[in-house]
């Protein structure tokens, strides 16, 4: 996440009192796990992406600890305008920002003056590369890369930044927002995207979606162009993401409240979301009436979903899954349970929202996406309570139960989904410190990044609690659960994994508790096929260097062995950016990252006079345009990466 576009109303700093009691506590069970070979063939997907969720149930760890998972050399904290990676491993980027995603017959090659039409954006990669997925052909020499491109920078896309703004640069900006789908393969030791590609796709903030699930067709989702409520044009935002086990990609929008115009009185719905006159600086609505809510009250309701996208199928329509919960959604990661039901677990980047997770109604059947279609319309949407004990619950959100009623707000369980804060507030779920990507290890901890939360305990703000221990919280930390029995369980057990900080500071709140190699604002979570949980950092750029962040440096990816919770800092990222989203080949031999936004300035909009103030990486050029790319990291001997 780059940009934090999240407002509290009163309502939200007052009510759902957090838990003072701050305990050390923290009971731990050991769960049964195992499932049986029948559901295991289904689950090619996740155990190719080194996803423990893929075991089903919870697997007990009982073994001592033989020798860390870690096997290279830290490398130093930095501030240089490059990628640092440890001795022995190479580096190589692919697929920066508007080079074409290998459509049949482009020839739309990236402009560095950024004159490149919105026709031609529409077939190149979009800006900031976010989430990310390799989804294998041959193995792990050749498969699909699909990404997320959060959001756009102005002064970047246009010559001229927004000296001007007309509908023509409204279109271009959109078409720079959604999912890229390319090809890639290994050739003579380098990757490459392969162009054209019968596979390669751009859905932007323009494409057509189905709208699935309860809110589908519902009041609160029918607009003048789509009078059924069933259809919507384009996602944004798209932050963090994650797999099924039955093939397919699911993108989480994210910060989408920002895009839309309000009105000077929006009324308590719209006020809960955040939404304000003039949006966040997109500006969109004043050539899209879409984006303008006075005029479409009801079109920010159809954005905020958990999208799922087939990458086989080049012409399958995106699907908005609307049972998963409207939310600032970062992540969708997907766990099994053991009789095999699908349990997708996600995040809220925003200060003080929540934790949630979704247990489909149905077994994953054989047969990819064609057998499961509608598997994530289906199913119980839950939010988390962290008690100060160490223990934790999962509370329905469900119509009817409890204050989910009528006579608060909710006519049926549409509405509880669309108004899914509104409805976690009244449950009273634990508001957390912005809760973003979420990881399963081969023990069944489910782990999720708090990135931090320079409000805890601010004037009118929530205090702090059990699972946000820290006021003015710079530093963030992550948490991790252990369900009871099996992932559908509704008690759990929790703990914190790292309190993030810096040892050298005098405010004992930022010193954290690392084992290992300091670092600060955790994002991005991936644990791989060897079991390593990796933890990708985004300091904001008006913060680097600074106050708590001074010995920080730049953002960066570390190493962590769930085993000891030792940390080592594997890579050091460009001036500027955020490191996020991680994936490998099936071999674990081959890592894809991305690096979002280098060069970004702490206005997090850049000078078209001089668009490489801070950075100009990738190409490294005098005055070119710094550009989100995916960086392919191997070992030089052809080993495991990590080891």
């Amino acid at each position: 996440m780059a940009k934090d576009f999240s407002t509290m109303e009163d309502s939200n700093r007052s009510s759902n009192p957090s838990i003072h009691d701050v305990s050390g506590t923290t009971r731990r069970t050991v769960l049964r796990g195992g499932l049986g070979a029948t559901v295991s063939q289904l689950l090619a997907p996740l155990a190719a992406a080194g996803g423990a969720a893929a075991l089903g149930g919870c697997a007990a760890t009982n073994g001592a600890v033989s020798g860390s998972l870690l096997g290279f050399r830290s490398v130093p904290i930095g501030t240089a305008d490059g990628v640092t990676v440890p001795e022995g491993y190479t580096v190589q980027v692919i697929a920066p920002w508007g080079d074409p995603v290998g459509l049949s017959g482009e020839d739309h090659a990236f402009k560095e003056d950024a004159s490149n039409t919105t026709a031609q954006q529409e077939t190149q990669f979009g800006m900031h590369h976010d989430g990310i997925h390799y989804f294998k052909q041959d193995g792990s020499r050749s498969g699909l890369l699909v990404m997320n491109h959060e959001y756009v920078d102005h002064g970047l896309l246009f010559p001229d930044g927004m000296a001007t703004w007309t509908a023509e640069k409204v279109r271009k900006s959109q078409a720079a927002h959604g999912v890229s789908v390319c090809e890639v393969a290994e050739k003579n030791g380098q990757w490459q995207v392969v162009r054209p590609s019968p596979w390669a796709r751009r859905i932007t903030a323009s494409t057509r979606c189905t709208i699935s699930g309860p809110a589908s067709g519902h009041a609160l989702m029918k607009t003048a162009a789509d009078p059924q409520g069933r259809t919507v044009l384009g996602t944004l935002n798209n932050c963090a993401s994650g797999i099924t086990p039955w093939g397919t990609y699911l993108t989480a929008e994210e910060n989408f409240i920002g895009y839309f115009s309000g009105g000077s009185t929006p009324n308590p719905h719209e006020s809960r979301w955040g939404l304000r006159k003039g949006g966040a600086g997109y500006r969109w609505h004043e050539h899209d009436a879409r984006f303008d809510a006075e005029k479409n009250p009801n079109e920010p309701n159809r954005f905020g979903w958990i999208v799922e996208i087939d990458p086989y199928n080049p012409s399958h329509t995106p699907v908005k899954r609307t049972a998963l919960g409207r939310a600032a959604h970062e992540g969708a990661t997907t766990a099994v349970t053991q009789d095999g039901r699908a349990v997708v677990y996600m995040g809220e980047d925003a200060r003080f929202e929540y934790i949630y997770k979704f247990v489909s109604r149905d077994t994953i059947k054989p047969g990819g996406y064609a057998a499961n279609a509608s598997l994530l319309d289906h199913g119980t949407l839950y939010v988390a309570r962290f008690h100060a004990d160490g223990t934790g619950e999962w509370l329905p959100l469900v119509h009817g139960t409890g204050p989910l009623t009528g006579a608060n707000g909710f006519a049926d369980q549409g509405e509880v989904l669309i108004k899914s804060r509104q409805a976690s507030d009244l449950l009273g779920a634990t508001k957390m410190d912005r809760p973003e990507w979420i990881e399963v290890d081969a023990a069944g901890w489910v782990y999720a990044t708090l990135t931090n939360n320079s409000n805890r305990g601010g004037d009118r703000m929530p205090a702090v609690d059990a699972a946000n221990p820290r006021a003015n919280n710079t530093m963030g930390n992550i948490i991790r659960w252990k369900e009871d029995g099996d992932f559908a369980a509704t008690r759990f057990v929790w703990n914190h994994y790292v309190l993030a900080g810096d040892p050298s500071l005098d405010r004992a709140d930022a010193k954290g508790n690392v084992k290992g190699d300091l670092f600060a604002c955790a994002d991005g979570l991936w644990t791989d096929r060897r079991g390593v949980l990796w933890i990708q950092t985004d300091m904001s750029t008006s913060s680097m260097g600074k106050g708590d962040l001074k010995n920080m440096g730049n953002n960066m990816m570390l190493a962590s062995d769930p085993r000891t919770g030792e940390v080592r800092r594997f890579l050091v990222g460009p001036a500027g950016c955020e490191i996020t989203g991680a994936t490998g080949t099936p071999d674990g031999r081959t890592m894809f990252i991305n690096i979002q936004h280098p060069g970004e300035t702490p206005s997090e909009i850049s000078d078209p006079k001089n668009p490489a103030a801070i950075s100009n990486w990738p190409t490294k050029r005098p005055g070119s345009r710094p550009r989100s790319a995916t960086v392919v990291i191997r070992k030089n001997d052809g080993g495991l990466i990590g080891t």
